[in-house]
């Protein structure tokens, strides 16, 4: 459906924004299927580790996501498209009664109280978004519980809606809160947590919470200010129960804020990004409605560390109605930030993505040390007869099957910029893309490991594979896979990437002089997205 309000594009974000804004749905996803399982149980205890492992209320599948992230997918339906929500209640309206009837694995009591009586009303069909805000306000006039936290669940993507207006953001969060949420805590903490968001995205911080209180009415702000201050200086699980949204709120940012950023140290496995797996458990771990507190915390801290945070491990099991994944669950928020629009390449809706001219001959090379791992470039992905089990991506490559004649193979992108100082967690997401590739391996998959050319992202991880499998230096890893590769490698024209490599087994990164290329700005946004982009996979199951 073509936009009904398209939106002019702003600036290009930067590859760290872009990055960032990628992580907001991914994040809440994270976060909701890792506390699926343990929804309405007691708060666990300090050494419990959180794991995906599905059951709760579904029973859901390993890694599958709740109705939390089902709601915040239907919003996003709509943001992708460059649709200021604003203008399209109705259609956000439809797609909450839609997702109830034919898509809802499980529903908040005051959520679904709302949708069934707004569909009894006469004017339900003709103007459904002022009939469920009508039954919304009736319910909260009706019920002295009408406080929960099903719109602060889901209101992450609407703080990426307008990136360079504060109280654009406020008043859309306004908005879609109205439509089941329209008691006052639920529309502050809902403009709270957008404006953290949109900060988030913008400045790589988490002040954008406390920034958001200048929105507020003073009265509002001065309550709220007070909140957040508790927040800081109780323990997650103090905030029971935590269906309210004040106290799912104060959950959250609990646990974000007193989850102490790990140090960068790469030789000890250590990265500040891992405080988005650390503070999403901790979140879990309040016990009660966690499902709903991690995704709340999930949102922000994606929106904080990026896509590239969030483990690969929950990467390759995070899904849900209706038939998402984490890719495309990433391209909806990239899409929303962008308003709507892609890249001059046609990222990120392009079914596709070329190779370059000078790297359009396909090669593949199996490593003598693992010869299930097969090395090649984003043309070998076009071979006829490759036989492989798994695909993992180091560079972009479009929504189809990354392997059109072996649909079924797994794949797994993995969010890495080959230019320096484009990439936040270079030594992160290197060592969790070569312990993905290693856990496929033990799996008894044949792995094929690619990037653009082959010449520099799939030699480090190829690299980093064989240290942690073959007990190598990195200076020895690089050699056997600078043997065995048909093209020379690039690796060190990008510092990051290479330093990172020996970082990561405690090595000083020998001196390199050649000089490095200046960071291109992005592509300029040229493309519309003409169809709704949401629906398409980007990766085979």
């Amino acid at each position: 459906m073509p936009s009904t309000s398209p939106r002019t594009p702003e600036a290009p974000l930067s590859p760290a924004q872009t990055d960032r804004a990628g992580g907001v749905l991914l994040g809440a996803a994270a976060g909701d299927a890792l506390g699926v399982p343990y929804e309405f149980a007691p708060a666990l205890r300090p050494h419990q580790q959180p794991q995906m492992v599905g059951g709760g209320l579904g029973p859901y599948a390993p890694g599958e996501y709740s109705d939390d992230t089902q709601m915040h997918a239907v919003i996003a339906k709509t943001t992708a498209r460059g649709v200021d929500p604003r203008t399209a209640l109705d259609e956000i309206a439809l797609g909450f009664h839609a997702w109830q009837q034919h898509g809802a694995t499980d529903i908040g009591a005051q959520t679904s109280a709302v949708l069934t009586g707004a569909r009894r009303r006469s004017d339900h069909r003709r103007q459904p978004a002022r009939a469920l805000i009508a039954h919304a306000i009736d319910h909260t006039h009706r019920t002295s519980r009408a406080a929960g936290n099903g719109s602060l669940m889901r209101t992450g993507i609407l703080g990426l809606t307008h990136l360079n207006d504060p109280a654009a953001t406020a008043r859309t969060a306004i908005a879609v809160s109205s439509l089941t949420h329209p008691d006052p805590d639920c529309v502050a903490a809902c403009i709270l947590w957008s404006e953290g968001v949109r900060q988030a995205v913008l400045t790589g911080s988490f002040r954008g919470v406390r920034d958001g209180l200048a929105l507020l009415s003073p009265e509002q702000a001065r309550i709220w200010s007070a909140r957040l201050d508790e927040a800081e200086g109780r323990p997650p699980h103090a905030f029971t129960p935590n269906g309210w949204v004040v106290t799912a709120l104060q959950a959250a940012w609990s646990a974000i804020t007193r989850t102490p950023i790990p140090r960068h140290d790469p030789a000890a496995g250590t990265f500040p990004a891992q405080h988005l797996q650390q503070a999403l458990e901790a979140a879990v771990r309040a016990g009660n409605d966690t499902d709903t507190v991690a995704a709340i915390a999930g949102m922000l801290l994606g929106a904080r560390w990026g896509a590239s945070a969030v483990p690969l491990a929950w990467q390759r099991t995070v899904h849900g109605w209706p038939g998402l994944r984490a890719a495309d669950l990433t391209r909806m928020a990239v899409l929303t930030a962008q308003g709507g629009w892609d890249d001059n390449c046609g990222w990120p809706t392009a079914r596709r993505l070329a190779p370059a001219p000078s790297e359009r001959q396909p090669w593949t090379a199996a490593l003598p040390a693992d010869p299930g791992l097969v090395l090649g470039n984003l043309a070998a992905t076009s071979m006829d007869g490759l036989s492989v089990d798994a695909v993992v991506s180091l560079c972009r490559v479009g929504t189809g099957p990354i392997l059109p004649n072996s649909p079924n193979a797994e794949h797994i992108p993995v969010w890495l910029t080959d230019r320096p100082g484009a990439d936040a967690h270079p030594a992160y997401v290197l060592d969790q893309a070569a312990r993905t590739v290693k856990a496929l391996r033990r799996e008894g998959k044949r792995v094929l490991l690619h990037c653009a050319a082959g010449r520099s992202r799939t030699a480090a991880v190829a690299a980093r594979y064989l240290v942690l499998t073959a007990e190598l230096t990195p200076d020895q890893a690089l050699a056997q896979v600078r043997a065995t590769v048909p093209v020379p490698l690039l690796l060190h024209h990008n510092r990051d990437l290479y330093g990172a490599l020996f970082h990561l087994s405690g090595h000083t990164p020998p001196l390199l002089t050649q000089a490095l290329p200046a960071l291109p700005t992005p592509a300029a946004r040229r493309r519309r997205v003409s169809r709704p982009s949401w629906l398409r996979r980007t990766t085979a199951r």
